[in-house]
């Protein structure tokens, strides 16, 4: 019989990978996490933002950046300021960072859920990749007979079509929460 737990094991990773991105998508409200790709240049070397600093949020419309190490403000404020993805223009005052998170106009909203669809592809792709990794083992695999191949290629494909399934619900939600006002 072909085991299909490894398989379930990968595409659960694309699925969390999936909503970590998600997580990042900007949604008009501030959230932390909207700063977790950001990669600052500390030391002589590019670190993530949360390792340089602590995020944290003020209001439903302002982040404050707080650096571990206060003469890293400049490097920080330029990081966030050249993610022309997120759109923000943060302020310092010596000592920690402000980051407004600006209302999304109706434009805005729709560009990045349009973005956010591409993030969707890159998901599934990476699922058929997982579904075809096992098509090739099972098509190596030579003790298994004719009937337990079509049953385990069937099952493959259910579980590609529910992993398929979890990632739509995933960016309907956050599609909704975005175009939200």
């Amino acid at each position: 019989m072909f085991d299909t737990k490894e398989d379930r094991k990968k595409m659960e990773e694309v699925v969390n990978r999936f909503k970590d991105e998600m997580k990042k998508v900007r949604t008009g409200r501030a959230h932390p996490d909207m700063l977790a790709g950001i990669k600052v240049e500390v030391y002589g070397q590019f670190m993530p933002l949360n390792q340089v600093a602590n995020i944290t949020v003020a209001d439903a419309t302002l982040l404050v950046v707080t650096p571990f190490d206060p003469t890293n403000i400049s490097a920080i404020a330029s990081a966030i300021r050249a993610d022309q993805a997120l759109g923000l223009n943060p302020t310092d005052d010596g000592r920690v960072i402000r980051v407004p998170i600006p209302a999304l106009t109706e434009e805005r909203r729709k560009e990045i859920v349009k973005n956010a669809s591409a993030k969707v592809e890159n998901a599934k792709v990476a699922l058929r990749n997982v579904r075809e990794d096992a098509r090739k083992a099972m098509k190596i695999a030579t003790e298994m007979g004719e009937d337990v191949k079509k049953r385990a290629e069937k099952e493959i494909d259910e579980l590609t079509k529910e992993f398929n399934d979890k990632v739509d619900a995933e960016f309907k939600s956050k599609s909704e929460e975005i175009m939200k006002i």
